[in-house]
């Protein structure tokens, strides 16, 4: 049950130092209505802003909405006072209100518009998705010199959103922002040297850049930092720290430092053993639609460790978890309909999922499909089919399809193994 799952990469946006030579907008009057505006709607990356700006979710909306209001009744052709008005009504959900005016800072050339509704083109938040015309926005911000233009722009390169997929120009949009401050973008940059794309494999680098989203506490590198240690990925290994960085993750909510708590408190690594903490963990976790979470509290209903033996729990359970793409969880599903575990026996169904993993080459769903055509479980035997799947999941290396491809080789016996997928 491998529960060690790295962080997804979160976004909002940024830009490089070799595009400073464009200037972002500054005001060309500034009065008390337009600093009470700046107060409540301005970001912390914008020149000029540093010591007073912040993140989206910090903006008291409704304060933000009046002063910006007022502010642009005293300069209507403010391109930077839209967008900071757009912005309140953004982090208020208005995005009715925000899109017009974002359209009209944008044109204007101000960087939190460019960002932010560059963003929402490429999400299809809020409007109709324009991948490209998003990462149009985000480039002009990026260019500008706006960290979280350019942490969107390394996102739209990396995951090849309204541009083509180039990592190596991700790598440089993150380092651009990360090399700001912003937390996420060091984070996504450790996240390329980690796996080597655009960037050299350096897991040492890797974990200096999680070091310092860690410092600003962002919860995406508590998580990747904690895998870092946990596999001992350039260094020792260091599981009290990870567990102590997955819990700062999971305390904050984070569907992925919650799991991966609770996979070291099952086992018993880095904490003192408590399966049934995790338990209420991967709960938590499988809530937020984690679909490994929810496989591995279907593990512990099976077995009966930490919660009481609940077959159609861990049925029920398995269920949403191969439906979210877990196969483990699509091999595990199988068996019970296989074995009339928490439901009757259901050959139709048991071939139904195992067959699900095994199309995704999952090792164990394709030795248990060996199994099925070999004993005839809701199909006609047929023992070259069976030789053939036993074949493929010996190839992926798995022991058991080895042991029962040369067991029907050798015309010993029949029956052939099964087994679950943890």
């Amino acid at each position: 049950m491998n529960a060690n799952h790295i962080a997804k990469r979160t976004a909002l946006l940024m830009t490089s130092a070799a595009s400073a030579l464009i200037l972002p907008i500054v005001p060309t009057l500034a009065g008390p209505a337009f600093d009470a505006c700046a107060a409540e709607a301005s970001s912390q990356y914008e020149a000029g802003f540093e010591s007073i700006g912040m993140e989206t979710w910090d903006i008291d909306a409704a304060a933000a909405i009046k002063a910006c209001s007022e502010a642009l009744k005293e300069e209507p052709d403010s391109a930077q006072l839209k967008g900071w008005l757009a912005r309140a009504y953004f982090a208020d959900g208005d995005t009715e209100s925000a899109v017009p005016l974002f359209e009209e800072a944008a044109e204007g050339g101000h960087v939190v518009a460019l960002a932010i509704y560059g963003d929402m083109l490429t999400t299809g938040d809020g409007v109709d998705t324009d991948m490209e015309r998003g990462a149009q926005l985000l480039l002009e911000g990026s260019e500008a010199g706006f960290a979280l233009a350019q942490n969107s722009m390394g996102l739209s390169y990396d995951f090849g959103e309204g541009v083509e997929q180039d990592y190596t120009q991700a790598a440089r949009w993150y380092r651009a922002a990360a090399e700001q401050g912003m937390a996420k973008a060091q984070s996504n940059l450790g996240l390329m040297y980690q796996e080597g794309l655009g960037v050299p494999l350096d897991y040492v680098a890797a974990a200096a850049w999680f070091e310092k989203a860690v410092a600003q506490g962002d919860v995406s590198a508590q998580v990747n930092l904690g895998k870092v240690l946990q596999d001992g990925l350039g260094q020792d290994v260091n599981l009290e720290r990870a567990v102590e960085l997955y819990r700062l993750a999971a305390d904050q909510g984070d569907m992925y430092g919650q799991n991966n708590l609770a996979f070291l408190l099952e086992n018993g690594e880095g904490v003192e053993k408590d399966v049934a903490e995790a338990a209420e963990l991967y709960q938590l976790a499988g809530d937020q639609g984690m679909a490994l979470a929810k496989h591995n509290l279907a593990l512990l209903y099976e077995d009966g460790r930490g919660v009481k033996q609940d077959y159609a729990k861990a049925l029920q359970l398995y269920k949403e978890a191969a439906e979210g793409g877990e196969m483990r969880a699509a091999v595990n599903l199988g068996l019970l309909y296989m074995d009339g575990l928490g439901t009757e026996v259901d050959y139709a169904e048991a071939l139904k999922w195992t067959q699900t993993a095994a199309d995704e080459n999952q090792p164990i769903g394709l030795n248990n499909m060996g199994h099925i055509y070999e004993n005839g479980l809701g199909v006609d035997v047929d023992l070259e089919l069976a030789k053939s799947y036993y074949q493929q999941s010996a190839d992926l290396g798995y022991q058991l399809a080895i042991d029962n491809l040369a067991r029907l080789n050798s015309g010993v016996g029949s029956g052939g193994g099964k087994t679950k997928s943890k």
